[in-house]
């Protein structure tokens, strides 16, 4: 399969997330980068674009959405990895132009724009895929896999937590600065950045949606507007329950999402800074501890492992599975077909229900923890 002709916009010298999502790309070679609007002013693009050695750097987004869509070899798929506020108006120009997303969670960063965005992706032919990059990880498929072959059998508690420290006191470097700005990162703070991940992946190996929630936010730091600490009771369609704990002011905590799954006929239990296990209790049995590429572990995992046991896969690896399974449903739609019915990535849906959760957040701690729909 050649490679995909790759753009970016955002992800310059100075951004994290950038480079990451160069990596995730390149691992199983699949794509290629080509061009990129990689900066809010055009001097820095163009640096950073010099820097990666691009063949083709633009000044913004819409001039390169309009030139490329233009180029016999132009680009065939784009990467926006910029603060939250510019994803409707940067992906909405290469949607109407045929041009296929990859945009990084969330989708947007006000609701009346994620639901625009759905609206032109509905409109336009091009496919649009979010990294939840969790979603990516092998024993996150494997728990996936087994709730759906009813291991556990009818789910009644669903526990996520995404505890981090890194914002415990004020910070003024970039990271810290564009996702403590509601103008930039939206009216959620680590419900958007990162309990969109813990919603996310509840939602994506339960099978189930959230129908409404009670949420308490906080913005412990003096003078922080958005919220650093969020304590999020769930309601999911079909009776069960569940509870969502998102901080970035817990000491001691890096990237410690965890999730614990409890059904009527056992339990399920994986944490992202272990993520190559999986424990899996059934009713009345020790627990078991399934590992990546291990005894046990089934066909879902198992497409998305590279490395035998024992060698560990992450973080990296999960990313570029969201962009390995993106280049299927590429190709595929490009020859007219549909991809494999094993290649699954988040979509533009999962990125609507993810602002609707920050939304619903915001509004039920302005409640006094009201209980409000998601809808």
């Amino acid at each position: 399969m050649s490679r995909i002709r790759l753009g970016m916009v955002g992800g310059g010298n100075d951004a994290f997330i950038g480079g990451v999502h160069r990596i995730a790309s390149r691992i199983d070679d699949r794509y290629e980068l080509v061009a990129g609007a990689l900066s809010s002013t055009p001097e820095k693009s163009r640096a950073s674009g010099e820097a990666l050695g691009l063949p083709r750097v633009y000044d913004d987004y819409k001039q390169m959405a309009i030139r490329e869509a233009r180029l016999k070899q132009g680009i065939e798929a784009v990467s926006i990895v910029t603060p939250n506020h510019v994803h409707y108006a940067a992906a909405r120009e290469f949607l109407k132009r045929g041009i296929h997303v990859i945009c990084d969670k969330p989708l947007t960063s006000t609701l009346a724009d994620a639901k625009k965005l759905v609206k032109a992706a509905g409109q336009s032919d091009a496919l649009f895929i979010l990294t939840h990059n969790y979603t990516g990880y092998p024993m996150v498929r494997q728990a996936r896999e087994m709730v759906a072959n009813g291991d556990i059998g009818k789910i009644r508690v669903v526990q996520v937590e995404y505890p981090q420290d890194w914002l415990s006191e004020e910070q003024d470097f970039k990271q810290a600065e564009w996702r403590t700005d509601p103008a930039r990162s939206g009216a959620g703070g680590s419900t958007g950045d990162i309990g969109t991940h813990a919603h996310n992946l509840a939602c994506f190996i339960s099978g189930l949606e959230v129908e409404a929630l009670a949420a308490d936010l906080d913005a412990f730091v003096p003078g922080r507007q958005n919220d650093d600490n969020a304590h999020v009771m769930l309601r999911f369609k079909g009776g069960a329950k569940g509870m969502l704990w998102s901080s970035q002011v817990a000491p001691g905590n890096e990237n410690a999402l965890r999730i614990r799954i409890y059904g009527e006929k056992g339990g399920l239990e994986w944490a992202q800074e272990d993520p190559n296990y999986l424990w899996y209790t059934p009713l009345g049995e020790p627990k078991r501890l399934i590992t990546r590429n291990g005894a046990g572990a089934g066909d879902a995992a198992a497409r998305v492992s590279r490395v035998p046991p024992g060698h560990p896969e992450g973080y990296l690896e999960g990313f570029a599975n969201i962009y390995s399974e993106a280049a299927e449903a590429i190709r595929a739609h490009q020859a007219g077909k549909k991809p494999n019915a094993a290649v699954l990535y988040p979509t533009i849906d999962d990125g609507l229900r993810g602002v609707q959760f920050v939304d619903a957040c915001v509004r039920s701690s302005k409640r006094n923890a009201a209980w409000v729909s998601m809808e």
